[in-house]
């Protein structure tokens, strides 16, 4: 019933603005740009829009239409819509600096996501989290809107899935049957999983290096963590591409069941991911003011990479004891 409700409300629409969540991957850029190429051939209008400032990540260009996304600063506007979308965002902090502006939207706001720690901020929530990705939510939204689909968006759904199923290692007989659909259209996924998963700099393999040396292994409670730390200058000098794969590294590391990748993404703000085929990690991250799915979630905390360290070793002990 939400689908049919979402697309009925869009259909009436001549001007939609679309976010896509901070520090976006490839799911939220897919999402994003699929949605506007679907929404143009029903003659809706749209822009995309992604709240921060800094640029995104490079490799992610090369989803059709990428280069249409743009750079919301904290003293900008969203211009003129009848409605305002979000895609892939868990919570309305992740959509940057555009949530104030999402918040004072007078329009029907629609939330479109697939995490199962999504509070529904929207005015219209449709947030399936039995999907693997926020791109196999609009497939299906898209049948109930009548967008036929194309190389380019089909592309942009492929990235999504392609990347949030850790390149088809999890997830439901669903994601094989969406894959072979979408390779109808001609995709060359030896090249798309090139340019979103495999493409690495010298440099930032040799930033590679210099984490993985310094890897911690820590338990609290019945968990054995596996850690690594990223420093703000390592941040603020490497794509942001190259240090999302070092979770890669620490997902299932023998002997442990969680991986963490502590980021400084600022001076004292860290942002940290959580990994682990046996331990549900949303949990443990909602406990901590974030959110995501059983096997990968997320969460954001101030202060030194000790404290905030501590505080997911208090929480893992209360809930894994």
């Amino acid at each position: 019933m939400i689908y049919s409700q979402v697309a009925s409300l869009i259909k009436q629409a001549r001007q939609v603005n679309i976010l896509a969540h901070v520090n976006p991957d490839a799911d939220a850029i897919g999402s994003a740009c699929a949605l506007s190429l679907g929404l143009r051939q029903l003659g809706i209008s749209s822009r995309m829009f992604v709240g921060q400032e800094k640029s995104i990540p490079e490799n992610l260009l090369s989803i059709p239409q990428a280069n249409r996304v743009e750079l919301f600063g904290a003293a900008d506007t969203l211009p003129p819509a009848d409605i305002l979308i979000s895609v892939d965002c868990g919570s309305l902090s992740r959509t940057g600096t555009a949530a104030s502006s999402f918040e004072d939207f007078t329009g029907h706001t629609i939330n479109i996501d697939h995490h199962a720690t999504n509070p529904g901020y929207g005015s219209i929530n449709l947030v399936d989290a039995s999907r693997e990705s926020t791109t196999v939510v609009l497939y299906e939204l898209f049948a109930h809107l009548g967008v036929e689909l194309d190389q380019s968006i089909a592309h942009g759904l492929y990235a999504g899935l392609m990347t949030d199923t850790g390149s088809f290692r999890w997830g439901s007989a669903l994601m094989h049957t969406m894959a072979a659909e979408l390779m109808k259209f001609g995709l060359d996924t030896k090249q798309i999983a090139e340019d979103l998963v495999d493409l690495t700099a010298a440099d930032d393999l040799q930033m590679t290096g210099e984490v993985l040396s310094n890897l911690q292994i820590k338990a609290a409670g019945s968990v054995n963590m596996a850690i690594l730390q990223v420093p703000h200058r390592i941040i603020a000098s490497h794509s942001q591409s190259a240090v999302e794969k070092l979770v890669d590294f620490v997902r299932s590391l023998d002997g442990t069941n969680l991986g963490v990748v502590c980021k400084e993404m600022a001076p004292g703000y860290w942002n940290i991911s959580l990994r682990s085929g046996e331990i549900d990690c949303s949990q443990i991250a909602m406990q901590l003011g974030g959110g995501g799915h059983v096997p990968a979630a997320a969460f954001s905390a101030r202060g030194t990479n000790l404290a905030v360290l501590n505080q997911l070793f208090r929480v893992i002990e209360r809930e894994c004891p």
